[in-house]
C-alpha cells in the first residue's frame, strides 16, 4: 500500500468519525459523474448480526456508500441463497457476474492455501497484529499477489477478534477423544483436526444448528458467544471449549471483481476503501460489546459449561498446524513467501505485545 493511499485513508476515517459523513459534501452534488449499480453477495444468511445487518455489516457497508457517494454507487446485498449459494460467491465475482461478495477469504483455501492467510491463522495474530500486518507490514499487497490470477481484490471489511473453539456433545480430555468425531469448522483448522481423526464438515452458518441438533456433527465451530447464541448452538451440545487456537482473530473480506474495480472513479474507490475500514474496526467493537453478556447468559440460564482445551490437546494441535504449514508452504513459493511474511510480523508483534498487553493484564 502507497503512503499516498494510506494517509488519504487515515484522514478519511478521521474525518468520518469527526463529522459521520464529511465526503459526501464535496461530491454529492456531482450529478454529471457516471453512476454505478451493483450486486453483492453473502456467504452469511440474512438478518445475521455482524455479517448481515448492525453495525460494520454488509448491509450497513452498502448504506454507507450509497450515502457517502451521494448516490453514485449504490450497492445490491444478497444474503445467502437469495441470488446464488452460499459459498459461490468467489467464482461469480472472478468471472464479473456480480461485482462483490462477503465472506472470509479461507473459504477459497481451495483454490489458493495462501487465501488462509488473510481471514484466520490458527495459533497466528490477534486482531491488532492482523491488521498492523494487513496495514503496514505488507500484507494487503501480499492479498492483492496472490488474488491477482483470479481477477479480484480483497478488503478486511470486519472482525470478530478472538473466536471459541466450539460446540462439543461431549467432553475432550485428550487428543484420543477427538478420533471418530464429526465436527463442522472451516480453513486450515480443518484440515488439522483431520489428522487427528477427525471427520471435518464444511457448512455454512445457517445449517450448523440443525447438523448439530440432529447429530449429523458432534461438534462445531462459528464464532462466538453472541453469533453462536443466535444459532441455538446452547440446545444441541453442552460444552463449549476455548484457547483461540484455530481463530486469534477472524477478518471478514470484502471480495470485487478487478475489472470493476478498476472502473471506478478514484474518489469512489477511496469511499469503498474507507468504509470498509470503518467497518473492519466496527463489527470489532460490536463483537467485544456483545459476547461478554452473551457468555454469561449461556453459563447462568442455559447451563452451559465452558471449558478450555487441555493443554496435551493444544499442544498436538500445534505440532501439527505447523507441519501441515511446513507441507504448503513446501510446494507452492506463493505460499511460502506470504507465510514467511506473516509469522516474521507475528514475531515482532508478539515481543511488543510481552511487554505491552500481556504485562498491563497481569497487573489489572
Amino acid at each position: 500500500m502507497s503512503l499516498k493511499r494510506r494517509d488519504f485513508l487515515r484522514a478519511g476515517l478521521a474525518g468520518l468519525a469527526a463529522t459521520g459523513a464529511t465526503v459526501a459534501p464535496s461530491i454529492a452534488n456531482a450529478a454529471d459523474k457516471q453512476k454505478f449499480r451493483w450486486k453483492m453477495t453473502n456467504a452469511y444468511p440474512a438478518g445475521a448480526p455482524f455479517y448481515s445487518k448492525g453495525p460494520g455489516s454488509a448491509s450497513y457497508f452498502c448504506k454507507r456508500i450509497d450515502e457517502l457517494s451521494g448516490g453514485r454507487l449504490k450497492i445490491k446485498h444478497y444474503a445467502a441463497g437469495e441470488l446464488i449459494p452460499a459459498m459461490e460467491g468467489f467464482d461469480a465475482v472472478s468471472k464479473g457476474t456480480i461485482e462483490m461478495n462477503w465472506a472470509n477469504s479461507y473459504y477459497w483455501a481451495g483454490k489458493t492455501f495462501a487465501a488462509q492467510y488473510f481471514t484466520a491463522v490458527p495459533f497466528g495474530m490477534n486482531f491488532q497484529g492482523t491488521n498492523a500486518w494487513l496495514q503496514e507490514g505488507g500484507g494487503k499487497e501480499l492479498w492483492d499477489e496472490v488474488y491477482k490470477p483470479f481477477n479480484v481484490i480483497g478488503l478486511a471489511a470486519g472482525n470478530t477478534g478472538v473466536q471459541m473453539t466450539g460446540w462439543f456433545r461431549k467432553e475432550i480430555n485428550s487428543v484420543a477423544d477427538l478420533k471418530g468425531l464429526r465436527m463442522r469448522i472451516p480453513g486450515l483448522a480443518g484440515k488439522v483436526y483431520e489428522q487427528l481423526g477427525v471427520s471435518v464438515k464444511l457448512l455454512p452458518g445457517g445449517e450448523i444448528f440443525s447438523a448439530l441438533e440432529r447429530g449429523v456433527i458432534d461438534a462445531a465451530e462459528f464464532v462466538g458467544p453472541y453469533q453462536d447464541r443466535r444459532l441455538g448452538l446452547q440446545k444441541a451440545a453442552k460444552y463449549y471449549y476455548t484457547t483461540g487456537w484455530s481463530e486469534p482473530s477472524n477478518t471478514t473480506e470484502c471480495l470485487i471483481n478487478k475489472d470493476a474495480w478498476n472502473s471506478l472513479p478514484k474518489d469512489l474507490q477511496a469511499i469503498v476503501e474507507t468504509v470498509a475500514a470503518e467497518c473492519n474496526l466496527m463489527s470489532h467493537m460490536w463483537s467485544e460489546a456483545n459476547n461478554s453478556e452473551a457468555l454469561d447468559d449461556l453459563v447462568k440460564n442455559h447451563g452451559v459449561e465452558v471449558r478450555t482445551l487441555p493443554d496435551s490437546v493444544v499442544e498436538k494441535l500445534k505440532e501439527i498446524t505447523f507441519k501441515t504449514f511446513e507441507t504448503y508452504t513446501e510446494k507452492d513459493p506463493l505460499v511460502k513467501k506470504v507465510h514467511e511474511s506473516y509469522f516474521a510480523f507475528k514475531a515482532k508483534h508478539d515481543a511488543w505485545q510481552e511487554r505491552s498487553e500481556k504485562v498491563l493484564m497481569t497487573k489489572l
